[in-house]
C-alpha cells in the first residue's frame, strides 16, 4: 500500500512543480511569469500524451499477455495520466495570454481561448490552417513571412483592431513553435495619457515661464547690488526651467512622430555651425575639433539631427573638465557613416550605460545641475536616430572619457552635389 501511495502523487507532484519553476523562470527573463507557465504546460501536455501513447502500444503488444492485475495498473495509471492532461489544458486555456502551438511549417495545431479573443482565431475550423494565411491581411503575416527572429511590439490585434497586443514566437519540441500574445492595451492608453500630461503642462508652463524671465531681465542688478546674488541665480534658474520646457515640447513632439520629412542635411555647413555653437558654450576652456572624412550627406530632418548632434557636443562641453579636448567625427563605417563625438571627461561607469537615454537620468545629480544639463538631451538623441533607422553607441571608461556614436546605414547617405530627393 504504502509504494502504490508514493507512485501515485510522484507525478501530480513533478507536473506542480514544473509549472512553478516555468513561471519562476519566465518571471526573471522580464516579468513573463504566465509566458513560462504557458510553454511548461504545453510540454507536459506533450509529454502526458506520448506516455499514454507508449502504454496502449505495450497492451496492444502482440507479444503481450497482461494480467488482470497489471490491466488494473494500466488503466489507472491511464486515468491519473488523463486527469493530469484535462487540468493542464484547462489551466493553459484559462491564460489571459494567447498561446499557439504551430508545426514546422507554422499549421495551427492547438490554441486556447484568449488566442480566439486576441487572434481571432476559431475552433475547429482553423486547427490545421496555416497561421500567415489566416492572419493574412495583419502585420502578422508580414511579421511571421519574415521569420518572426524578433517579438513584434505594439501591433493591433487581429481580434480587436481596437487593442494592441506584443507577440513573440518561441521554438519549442521538435521543429514546432510557440506563438504568445500579450494584452498590452492598458500600457497604451497610459503611455498616451503620459504623453499628453507631458505636452499639456509643458505648454501651460512656457508662458508663466517666458513672462517671469522677461521680467528678472528687467532688473538690473547693479541698481540693486545687495541682491545681486539673487537675480544672478534666479535668471539661470528661469532659463534652466525654460530649455527643460522646451526639451519636454521636442519629446513630445518626437515621440509621436512616425516619420520625418526627408531633405537634404548637408554635413560640410552643419559640422561648422556645431563647432560654432560648441565653442561658444565652451569659452575656450577646451580644444574643440572636428574631423570630416566620410564626404557624404545625410538624408533626414535638418532640425532635428541638428537638435541631436548638438546635444551630445553641448553633453561632452559640460563634463569635460578645463583643458580637455572634444573631437567630432563624421566618417565612413562599413554599414554606412558614422557621426561621433569624443572626449577626455569624466567617464561613466558601465552599470549607468544602458540607462543613459532614459528621461531625466543622470549619473550625477549635482554635477548636471552645476553644468545646466536638463537630463532629456540623451533621450532626444535616441528618438531622433529611430526617426532615421539609426542607432545610438555609448562607449566609456571612467576617468578616460566618452565616445557617442550615430550610426548610420548606407539608405541615409547622399553623395554630395546629388539632387535632393522629391
Amino acid at each position: 500500500m504504502p509504494t502504490t501511495f508514493d507512485r501515485s502523487w510522484k507525478l501530480p507532484a513533478i507536473m506542480v512543480a514544473g509549472l512553478l519553476a516555468g513561471a519562476f523562470v519566465g518571471w526573471l527573463a522580464g516579468g513573463r511569469a504566465a509566458a513560462g507557465f504557458a510553454l511548461v504546460a504545453v510540454v507536459e501536455i506533450v509529454f502526458l500524451l506520448t506516455r499514454i501513447r507508449h502504454q496502449a502500444n505495450l497492451m496492444m503488444a502482440p507479444d503481450s499477455s497482461p494480467t488482470s492485475l497489471k490491466h488494473d495498473r494500466f488503466m489507472t495509471r491511464s486515468r491519473r495520466i488523463a486527469s493530469s492532461l484535462r487540468d493542464l489544458r484547462s489551466a493553459a486555456g484559462t491564460l489571459p495570454d494567447a498561446v499557439v502551438l504551430l508545426d514546422n511549417e507554422q499549421h495551427v495545431r492547438w490554441f486556447n481561448h484568449a488566442a480566439e479573443d486576441l487572434l481571432g482565431l476559431r475552433r475547429p475550423q482553423d486547427r490545421g490552417a496555416h497561421l500567415d494565411e489566416r492572419l493574412s491581411t495583419t502585420e502578422l503575416a508580414t511579421w511571421l513571412k519574415e521569420g518572426a527572429r524578433e517579438p513584434l511590439n505594439d501591433v493591433a490585434a487581429p481580434g480587436h483592431p481596437n487593442r494592441h497586443i506584443n507577440v513573440t514566437l518561441l521554438p519549442f519540441g521538435r521543429r514546432q513553435r510557440l506563438l504568445l500574445a500579450r494584452d498590452i492595451s492598458h500600457l497604451t492608453r497610459l503611455e498616451q495619457i503620459r504623453r499628453d500630461f507631458v505636452a499639456n503642462v509643458s505648454h501651460e508652463l512656457r508662458t508663466p515661464l517666458t513672462v517671469i524671465h522677461g521680467y528678472l531681465e528687467l532688473i538690473d542688478p547693479e541698481d540693486v547690488p545687495e541682491l545681486a546674488p539673487v537675480l544672478n541665480e534666479m535668471r539661470a534658474q528661469s532659463k534652466r526651467m525654460g530649455q527643460i520646457v522646451e526639451d519636454l515640447l521636442t519629446l513630445s513632439r518626437l515621440e509621436t512622430q512616425e516619420h520625418v520629412q526627408d531633405e537634404r542635411v548637408q554635413m560640410t555647413p552643419l559640422l561648422a555651425t556645431i563647432r560654432k555653437e560648441a565653442e561658444a558654450l565652451s569659452q575656450g576652456r577646451h580644444q574643440i575639433t572636428v574631423e570630416s572624412t566620410a564626404e557624404a550627406d545625410l538624408l533626414g530632418s535638418v532640425k532635428d539631427l541638428h537638435s541631436a548632434f548638438s546635444n551630445l557636443v553641448s553633453n561632452a562641453v559640460r563634463y569635460t573638465p578645463t583643458g580637455g579636448r572634444i573631437t567630432i567625427r563624421w566618417r565612413r563605417s562599413s554599414e554606412g557613416a558614422v557621426y561621433s563625438v569624443t572626449d577626455t571627461g569624466y567617464g561613466i561607469p558601465a552599470s549607468h550605460l544602458a540607462r543613459l537615454t532614459e528621461r531625466f537620468y543622470r549619473v550625477s545629480s549635482s554635477r548636471s545641475r552645476e553644468s545646466g544639463g536638463t537630463g532629456l538631451g540623451l533621450s532626444i538623441v535616441k528618438h531622433v536616430l529611430n526617426l532615421h533607422q539609426a542607432r545610438l553607441d555609448i562607449q566609456s571608461e571612467p576617468g578616460q572619457g566618452s565616445t557617442f556614436s550615430c550610426w548610420f546605414s548606407n539608405e541615409r547617405l547622399m553623395a554630395p552635389g546629388t539632387t535632393d530627393p522629391d
